[in-house]
């Protein structure tokens, strides 16, 4: 099972295109060398980080 669910993110984020657009940027981040803010993260994996960072509230997401 995903952890965490995509409905618990898109409730905190508004759509799904807004959570691939926050997620996928993060995750290029974490890619280039930015540091996870997680402690111990679930996810192996950059797209997985960046999901659990937005699920925690550690990366916010504006809508424009």
């Amino acid at each position: 099972m995903l952890y965490p669910s995509i409905d618990e993110l898109e409730t905190q984020v508004g759509s799904k295109y807004s959570l691939v657009v926050a997620a996928s940027r993060r995750a290029r981040l974490l890619r280039d060398g930015a540091a996870s803010q997680l402690q111990t993260p679930r996810s192996h994996k950059f797209v997985g980080r960046a999901l659990e960072e937005i699920y925690h509230h550690m990366v916010t997401v504006e809508e424009k």
